[in-house]
């Protein structure tokens, strides 16, 4: 297990108000290489670039990237398009016809030659969600899972020591043609679910990373090889780190790698999970990019949140 360091001791070792004001600043106002690795230990105070290592050409890397040995896939709301990873060439297509039944794919993960999309009718209400599954070799598509209408709008699926996890978003953007938020943000729940898709536990992220996503949610998610959650945004470039909480309900916010070109959306380890690169997109010039990442300089309290009292010791 890596090892976790006490926040509240490193915290205690900034002895001035300007010193640890520089500890605090955010992933926007710093440039990458500003950043000094293990300056803390928790959330928005351990701030670590990510490098880009490559960029390709996607025309449809819209909403999210998977992918596995040979291949990338670029994912949009009706098509995933299949790339050859050392080339960037386009290799086959899924398409999905206009008004048929695949209306909003978020993004997608490769297990055992099959590629699983997250599915929903975002942005019409109720919101429904599916989980739509492809064969790699040929991209057609060969099976569905309905949620129907349940706990948001499924924006991002991965396998992790032998589960599904996924996210099922809400958000503060008001629903077309009214004044209601369409779920409210924070009610975003990370979920894990069984071989069968049914829910066995599920968390919430924190309040400081929900008000990152201004009116928008968490939109991608991926395990990375370092044992750790991995989430983003619609927006920002940069990725929240997490870990399962000792206790409760909520996610635990370890660091935030800084990933310059994308905007956020959906995510993906490399798929042989033995290096730690990372893959995004960026809406704005239609690219699939990767990213190496300092997985090994991201350090973890290793403070307790609770203690056992003895005698003469217990609280009133």
């Amino acid at each position: 297990m890596i090892r976790r360091r006490n926040v509240a001791r490193a915290l205690a070792a900034a002895t001035s108000a300007v010193a640890l004001g520089t500890l605090l600043v955010s992933a926007q106002s710093l440039p990458a290489a500003a950043v000094a690795p293990k300056a803390a230990a928790a959330g928005a105070d351990q701030v670590l670039p990510g490098t880009e290592v490559a960029r390709y050409a996607a025309f449809d890397a819209n909403q999210g990237v998977a992918v596995d040995g040979r291949y990338f896939y670029a994912v949009n709301n009706r098509t995933i398009t299949k790339h050859d990873r050392v080339t960037g060439q386009p290799l086959l297509q899924f398409a999905g016809v206009e008004d048929g039944p695949i209306e909003h794919l978020d993004s997608g993960v490769v297990h055992n030659g099959r590629l699983y999309a997250a599915h929903s009718n975002y942005s019409e209400y109720p919101m429904e969600s599916s989980i739509e599954i492809f064969d790699t070799r040929t991209m057609r598509h060969i099976g569905t899972h309905s949620f129907g209408i349940y706990r948001g709008s499924l924006t991002w699926l991965d396998r992790h020591d032998g589960a599904w996890w996924a996210t099922f978003a809400n958000y503060d953007r008001l629903r077309n043609g009214t004044d209601v938020p369409y779920g409210e943000t924070y009610n975003t729940q990370v979920v894990k679910l069984d071989d069968d898709f049914q829910v066995v536990e599920s968390w919430t992220i924190p309040k400081e990373i929900l008000d990152r996503f201004d009116d928008m949610s968490n939109s991608g998610g991926s395990w990375g090889p370092d044992g750790r959650l991995w989430l983003t945004g619609h927006d920002l470039p940069e990725a929240y780190v997490m870990q399962l909480p000792q206790a409760g309900s909520e996610l635990e916010w370890v660091a935030t790698i800084t990933l310059p070109g994308i905007q956020g959306q959906g995510i993906a380890w490399d798929d042989a999970r033995q290096n730690s690169t990372l893959w995004g997109i960026s809406r704005s010039s239609s690219e699939v990019l990767s990213y190496r990442i300092p997985v090994g300089d991201i350090v973890e309290s290793d403070e307790d949140p609770w203690q056992v009292n003895g005698p003469g010791e217990f609280e009133e």
